[in-house]
């Protein structure tokens, strides 16, 4: 056999490697990150690649890895491209941003392991990722959802770390383990740091796992809440019009329908719209049966003021009292006016949201810290992101320790509790009126994340940092030496 026969061989046994490590990682985002996805597969969804990286080039390594995040997200084109919410520019930059960032991230996991630095690979891969994230999600207005974080929405003992390091742990916690496994099974690192390695990410997971699992002191204040959302969408239908006037009595049909004992019902976002001289023709039928059921009725409406284009707003209609009014703070590019005030139920810890308000940390953050113990969301999806939309709000709840109350049109409404149980749950779809009803308890809203915030994502940061200056520093230092001049005889 000849050298040449022998290196083309080898190449193409290389390139098959790259070629399996991408379709295996490619498939497990599929189905790990998902719009309802399998939370164990995206904990090894990157693992082929991270094994793959340190034994190939670093443009195979970085190929690989993108194609295999482009291919494995080919389910949420379609969602990004169309969506009502996301502009065209901002779906592309999610599509391609991403598999650029997983190159990124598995490029420098490569480079430090060949560099002799498996420990910091391992900590800082997941770093880069999880720093990225962060400053997109703080740079734009939609945040960030179908991450690594939300594939977990449905594993409550992992869940429970976003009370302490905020969601952001969790998204680390992820790809660290197979970052840690693919370290440990490099070739040439050393056995002193293969140990130390796998001792770290094991009492890192255990200890993540067992407080998640910690049993959590019985609430003494809880609430019967309902979510009641139609399966056919009606964005803010006018009470006026004989469409809307069908669309307010099948919530009043619902919510007499209700049990007795429940004390708040939260329709979703913009179920109504109207402007505020005949607010009071919405308002006056919900008010009556919420003082012959003595229940709070919330529900989105879209306000029109004078010399405004909107609010989209969040009312409760008590069974006593003046109605309250929350008005929505993020509210993406559209031009609907954004509110900065909070809104809580008279005399409760019960506040209010609507939808999009729950992709950053506040308005929850500043609910939270005044001490609310469950807040109420109006909202709307898009069917296929409901799973994942709903997830965003139970992590919220974890990280300030609030239970939530998510009603959303077209996909999942949830009723969940501070530690991330998902106490009830319906879809829209199944049947003319989607219904769910739970006791759920009231929070504390006093969490370490809530009462010190991104310390995480800031240590994510500069353990990023650090990586990026090993491989800086190394390559500096390569070049230097290419540079010097060869040196002969005595010295």
């Amino acid at each position: 056999m000849t050298a040449t026969a022998s290196v083309s061989r080898s190449t193409r046994r290389r390139l098959g490697w790259a070629l399996t490590a991408t379709v295996v990682s490619g498939v497990l985002i599929h189905f790990g990150l998902g719009f309802e996805p399998v939370a164990v597969l995206a904990w090894l969804a990157p693992l082929p690649l991270f094994l793959l990286a340190p034994r190939t080039g670093a443009w195979v390594a970085s190929a690989a890895a993108f194609l295999a995040y482009l291919g494995g997200s080919a389910g949420s084109w379609h969602y990004f491209l169309n969506s009502q919410t996301v502009p065209v520019l901002g779906a592309l930059a999610i599509l391609l941003g991403s598999p650029v960032l997983f190159a990124a991230t598995v490029a420098l996991f490569r480079r430090l392991v060949r560099a002799g630095r498996p420990v910091l690979a391992t900590v800082a891969a997941p770093a880069v990722w999880t720093a990225v994230l962060y400053g997109v999600s703080v740079a734009n207005p939609f945040g960030v959802m179908g991450t690594f974080m939300t594939s977990q929405g449905d594993q409550p003992d992992v869940l429970r770390l976003a009370s302490v390091l905020g969601g952001w742990g969790v998204e680390y916690l992820v790809l660290l383990v197979p970052a840690a496994l693919a370290a440990v099974l490099a070739p040439g690192v050393r056995p002193s740091a293969r140990a130390g390695i796998t001792v770290a990410t094991a009492a890192a997971v255990g200890g993540a796992l067992a407080f998640g699992a910690t049993p959590a002191a019985a609430s003494a204040d809880q609430v019967r809440v309902a979510v009641v959302a139609r399966s056919e969408p009606a964005w803010a239908a006018d009470p006026d019009s004989p469409a809307g006037r069908q669309v307010l009595q099948s919530y009043v049909d619902a919510l007499t329908a209700l049990p007795s004992d429940v004390r708040v019902a939260v329709l979703p976002e913009a179920a109504f719209g109207t402007d505020r001289a005949r607010l009071a023709g919405l308002t006056g039928p919900l008010a009556e049966l919420a003082r012959a059921r003595n229940l709070h009725v919330v529900t989105g409406v879209m306000v029109k003021d004078p010399g405004h284009e909107a609010y989209n707003t969040a009312l409760d209609v008590p069974p006593a009292g003046p109605t309250v009014e929350y008005r929505k703070w993020r509210n993406g590019f559209s031009p609907v006016t954004s509110g900065h005030d909070l809104a809580h139920l008279a005399g409760q810890p019960i506040g209010l949201e609507v939808c999009m308000d729950v992709n950053g940390p506040s308005p929850t953050r500043d609910y939270a810290r005044a001490g609310t113990g469950l807040v109420l969301i109006p909202a709307s999806d898009e069917d296929v992101d409901g799973w994942q939309h709903s997830r965003t709000a139970l992590f919220r709840g974890v990280e300030h320790g609030v239970s939530v109350a998510w009603s959303a049109t077209r996909g999942n409404s949830i009723l969940s509790d501070p530690r991330g149980h998902v106490l009830a749950q319906t879809r829209t779809g199944v049947a003319p009126m989607a219904v769910a009803v739970a006791d759920v308890p009231l929070g504390t809203g006093d969490t370490p994340y809530s009462r010190f915030g991104d310390w995480f994502a800031w240590l994510c940061c500069l353990t990023a940092v650090a990586g990026l200056a090993f491989t800086r520093a190394r390559t500096l230092t390569v070049e230097g030496s290419d540079r010097a001049p060869a040196r002969t005889g005595a010295p």
